[in-house]
């Protein structure tokens, strides 16, 4: 099977709609709207396209949960607040080729009857946001985007700026934070389909999500499930990061090897280093030893592996790293970024990160590995959004594949790592 199009990542850092439109820009729109929009979302469905931020959730099938007929606007955002260490796929789209995931947009608000989106893009991503900015801005002002798309359609897009919280990339406090109030996560139901921005029927998706519709729609359907496998169709952004010689965003066909991206396409491991441990799918998911990479990257595999593909972040570990010191480095990043609305999230995060600064200042007690399998217990499953629940992992995992590690910190040894 041949590589996938490079239509998800540009060939320069310099986009502009003259380039764009060289190679092959805009042109789904005609493919759009020869189709009514509930042919659309059916064909969404079909492609079996999963959002591309986390949770996999079936596109199609999100967009199918928008009411037809509403006593208030539809809206359309795009969740371009990518906060999760290790993930960094979507900021390239966002600075090297806006104008793809402009297309995509449109699409959406086709397919849902919708004539407003925003761009939710992340504070510290100026570059992305001024990019996004002239994209949209050059769209409108040559027919893309706007009044009458395609002599048929009105559809416009604002790019917003967020204030660099991680929780704002939980759909709800996006659209909260969207709205001028403070991003803190909503009681679901009601769920955005239903009443999400401006109490109006809202589809919120990832940039990446967006971006595979336009190629979707030129390429056709058949195309695009030659891509990957059953349940995890369709090309792929993986960002690899950490312990490889080749670290960067690689767009492959969902399946690919895991060992072959780490080993042959980011080009293995500093010379002399062993690994130690895989995160596949950004800090929030559970790490993978290396007598579990041998997998292709798909939804399924990973999960049967006793992870999650999540954002494809993938972090990789090599043996000159405590598993320690990388637990208290990612607890601090959870407990820095809670919102602090819900108790276990907030007091429990507080406690994980004072006993990883106890074991880490050569002051760790017996009590301290019972005491933070205790608190993920009662952490997990009891908040209103999925934050808490993503800093367990990092935690539960070091503990049960190096144990180890934890003995030598709580007996004053530490571990013979590198700084």
């Amino acid at each position: 099977m041949s590589e996938p199009m490079k239509t998800l990542l540009a060939p320069d850092r310099n986009p502009s709609l003259e380039k764009y439109l060289a190679r092959g820009g805009y042109a789904s729109y005609p493919e759009l709207f020869k189709r009514t929009p509930k042919e659309i979302v059916e064909l969404v469905i079909a492609s079996g396209l999963r959002g591309r931020g986390g949770a996999a959730f079936p596109t199609g099938k999100k967009w199918s949960f928008i009411p037809e007929k509403s006593l208030r606007p539809k809206y359309v955002v795009c969740n371009a607040d990518e906060g999760e260490p290790g993930t960094f796929k979507d900021r390239e789209i966002l600075e090297g080729n806006p104008h793809l995931l402009i297309e995509g947009m449109v699409a959406a608000g086709y397919s849902i009857g919708s004539h407003q989106g925003y761009i939710y893009i992340r504070g510290e991503f100026y570059a992305g946001y001024l990019r996004c900015l002239e994209a949209v801005n050059e769209a409108r002002a040559n027919g893309y985007l706007g009044k009458n798309i395609g002599g048929k359609f009105d559809f416009d897009i604002v790019v917003h700026r967020g204030a660099g919280a991680y929780i704002c990339g939980e759909e709800t406090a996006l659209l909260d934070s969207l709205e001028g109030r403070r991003g803190q996560p909503r009681l679901k139901p009601p769920f955005p389909a239903v009443e999400g921005l401006y109490r109006g029927p809202t589809i919120v998706n990832n940039v990446e999500t967006f971006t595979d519709v336009p190629v979707l729609l030129i390429n056709g359907l058949e195309w695009y499930k030659s891509f990957g496998c059953p349940n995890s169709f369709g090309p792929k952004l993986f960002a690899i990061s950490g312990n490889v010689l080749k670290p960067g965003v690689y767009e492959l066909p969902l399946g690919t090897s895991l060992k072959e991206l780490i080993f042959t396409r980011a080009g293995g491991l500093p010379k002399g280093r062993t690994l130690k441990a895989v995160i596949p799918g950004g800090s929030s998911t559970s790490l993978l030893t290396p007598d579990k990479i041998d997998i292709p990257i798909n939804y399924d595999s990973v999960a049967k592996a006793g992870s999650a593909l999540g954002s494809a972040g993938i972090i990789v570990i090599d043996d000159s790293n405590c598993m320690v010191m990388t637990a208290k480095i990612l607890s601090e990043f959870y407990h820095h970024e809670s919102c602090g609305k819900c108790t276990p999230c907030r007091e429990g995060l507080s406690w994980i990160e004072k006993i990883y600064h106890r074991l880490e200042s050569g002051e760790g007690q017996a009590k301290d590995v019972p005491l933070l399998l205790d608190l993920c217990d009662q952490i997990g499953g009891n908040t209103f959004c999925p934050l808490a629940d993503g800093a367990i992992p990092i935690v539960r995992d070091t503990i049960e594949n190096f144990p180890g590690e934890y003995e030598a910190h709580i007996a004053g040894n530490y571990c013979h790592h590198e700084a």
